[in-house]
C-alpha cells in the first residue's frame, strides 16, 4: 500500500512573494495611501538635502564612472541610468543625513531607505503613481515585520538592520517590475543570501558606511530582481531553512509575524518620522532638554550637569568614548553628548548643527563633559512601547530641573503635521530646487495616485538652483572671518 502523499508547507518567502505579487492598490486602506504620500514627501526632502552632502558627491563621482545608461533617474542630477545604480544613489541621498523615517520594535529600521527600489523599478516598468504607492507600502510592511520578528533584535546579536533590508528590497523591486511570485521568491534568495551587514558600522567611531549599508542592501534587492526577471534562481529557504536567516541569526524568531494577518492593518501607519537629523534614541532626550532649556531660559554657563536616564543601548552606542570627541557628521549625529550640547548652546538641532565648523565649535565642545548617560532597568521594561527618558539638569546654583518624556515629536502618537513635513521638505530642498519647483513636487506627491508616470515625478527633482563652487567657498570664507 502506497504511503499517503503529503504537501510540503510553503516557505516563508513563497507566502510573502505571493501576497506581494497579488496586492492591488484598491486593497490599501485610505490611511496607508495617505501615509505613503507623507513618507514619500519627507524622503524626497531628505534626498534633496542629501544631494548636497560630501559622501553623496563621492558616490556620484563613482557612479559617473561605472553606471550605465538606463530608464531610472538620479535625484538632483536628473541623469538617466540603470535601475541598480539609481537605487543606490537615491537611497544614499535619502539616508545620508540620518533624517528620514524610523521604526523601532525590537530592531530599529528606516523603511523609506527602500523607496528608491520602487522608484527605479517603477520607472523601468513605466508604471503610474498607484503602482508606486503599492511599492512604498510593501517596503514598510515587510521591513517592519522583519524587525518585529527577531527576539531580541538582530542589533543585539551584533548585526545591522541592513541585513533585513536585503530580504525586503527584492520584494519591492520585484513587484514594481511586475514579476511573478516565483521570480520574486528567487529575487529574495539572490539578495538575502549574499548580503549580511556587521553591526560594526554603527559601533564606536562611525564612518560614512553608517548611512551607506542600507542603500547597498536596497541596491542588492534591485539587482536580485533584475536577475530573477531573466531566470536567475536563489534559495527558497533563505529565511526559514537550513543555514537560512533564522538558523544563523538565532535564538528566537516569531515567524508568524512575517505573514500573519497580512492586509488587515498596515505597518506604514505605525511608523515615525524624524524631527531631528540624528540617531533615533537621541530624539526623546533632545526634546526633553530643549523643553527644559527653553522653559527655564537656561544658558550654557548656568548648567553644571545634564543626566540622561535611558536604555542601556543608548549608553553603550551613543555615549562611548568616541561620542565625547566627535570629529565627523556620522559620529556627531550618533553622539548623545554632542546633540545635547548643541541643544543647550543653539537651542535647536538641525542639519546646521552638523557642519564641520559647528562640530568643532568650542562653545558646544565645552558642554560635552557635562552630559552623563546611564542605563535604567525600569526604562528597559517599557521599551519599545515607550521610548522613555528622564532628563535632569543641575545648575551651577544648585537647582535641579527634571523632565520625563515617553516618545518624541515625530512618533505616530505625536506625528509631524502635513505642514511640518512640507516645511522640512522646503528647508532641505533649499539650494537645490527653487520655490516654484518645490511646489510642483509637493503637488505631485499629494496627488500621487493620479500621476500617470513615475518618471514625471522624477523629472521634477532635477536641481534648478545653481550655486558655484566659487560662491560656496566665498560663503565659507566670510563665515571664518566673522568667527575671528
Amino acid at each position: 500500500m502506497a504511503a499517503p502523499q503529503t504537501t510540503a508547507k510553503p516557505t516563508v518567502t513563497a507566502e510573502m512573494s505571493r501576497w506581494a505579487a497579488e496586492l492591488k492598490f484598491a486593497q490599501l486602506s485610505q490611511d496607508a495611501v495617505y501615509q505613503a504620500k507623507r513618507f514619500l514627501l519627507d524622503s524626497l526632502g531628505c534626498a534633496l538635502g542629501g544631494y548636497q552632502q560630501h559622501d553623496v558627491k563621492i558616490a556620484l563621482q563613482v557612479l559617473d564612472e561605472i553606471a550605465g545608461s538606463g530608464p531610472a533617474t538620479i535625484i538632483g542630477t536628473g541623469k538617466k541610468v540603470d535601475a541598480v545604480s539609481a537605487a543606490l544613489a537615491n537611497a544614499l541621498m535619502i539616508r545620508c543625513m540620518d533624517y528620514n523615517d524610523i521604526y523601532w520594535k525590537q530592531d530599529p529600521s528606516h523603511p523609506s531607505d527602500i523607496f528608491p527600489a520602487a522608484l527605479a523599478c517603477c520607472e523601468r516598468a513605466k508604471s503610474d503613481g498607484r503602482e508606486l504607492i503599492v511599492g512604498l507600502v510593501l517596503g514598510h510592511e515587510f521591513e517592519c515585520r522583519f524587525c518585529e520578528a527577531a527576539v531580541p533584535g538582530i542589533r543585539e546579536r551584533g548585526w545591522h538592520h541592513a541585513t533585513l533590508t536585503a530580504f525586503v528590497s527584492p520584494i519591492v523591486a520585484g513587484r514594481a517590475l511586475h514579476l511573478g511570485w516565483e521570480q520574486i521568491q528567487h529575487a529574495i534568495g539572490i539578495s538575502a543570501s549574499h548580503h549580511a551587514t556587521l553591526g560594526a558600522v554603527t559601533a564606536g567611531k562611525l564612518t560614512m558606511m553608517k548611512n551607506t549599508v542600507d542603500p547597498l542592501a536596497t541596491q542588492s534587492g534591485v539587482l536580485g530582481a533584475l536577475l530573477a526577471e531573466k531566470g536567475y534562481t536563489g534559495p527558497e529557504h533563505v529565511v526559514d531553512g537550513k543555514e537560512g536567516l533564522t538558523h544563523c541569526f538565532g535564538p528566537e524568531w516569531k515567524m508568524s509575524v512575517l505573514t500573519g494577518s497580512l492586509g488587515e492593518s498596515w505597518r506604514i501607519t505605525q511608523c515615525g518620522m524624524k524631527a531631528f537629523p540624528t540617531e533615533a534614541l537621541t530624539h526623546t532626550p533632545i526634546s526633553a532638554v530643549l523643553d527644559l532649556v527653553r522653559e527655564h531660559d537656561l544658558k550654557p554657563d548656568q548648567v553644571e550637569t545634564i543626566r540622561i536616564r535611558s536604555l542601556a543601548r543608548a549608553a553603550d552606542i551613543l555615549s562611548d568614548a568616541s561620542k565625547y570627541d566627535p570629529r565627523s557628521k556620522e559620529t556627531a549625529d550618533h553622539s548623545l553628548p554632542y546633540v545635547i550640547a548643541a541643544a543647550l548652546v543653539d537651542r535647536q538641532v538641525t542639519p546646521l548643527q552638523f557642519t564641520p565648523e559647528k562640530i568643532m565649535d568650542p562653545a558646544i565642545r565645552e558642554q560635552l563633559r557635562k552630559v552623563e548617560v546611564v542605563g535604567d532597568p525600569e526604562i528597559e521594561k517599557v521599551f519599545p512601547a515607550l521610548q522613555r527618558v528622564i532628563v535632569t539638569i543641575r545648575t551651577t546654583g544648585g537647582r535641579e530641573f527634571t523632565k520625563q518624556l515617553d516618545f518624541p515629536k515625530g512618533d505616530p502618537r505625536n506625528p509631524l503635521s502635513d505642514r511640518e513635513i512640507e516645511e522640512k521638505f522646503s528647508a532641505l530642498a533649499e539650494g537645490v530646487l527653487s520655490g516654484p519647483a518645490q511646489r510642483r513636487v509637493k503637488d505631485a506627491v499629494w496627488q500621487l495616485e493620479k500621476l500617470r508616470s513615475v518618471s514625471e515625478l522624477m523629472r521634477l527633482l532635477k536641481a534648478d538652483v545653481r550655486q558655484t563652487a566659487t560662491k560656496r567657498e566665498s560663503v565659507k570664507s566670510t563665515r571664518r572671518r566673522d568667527r575671528r
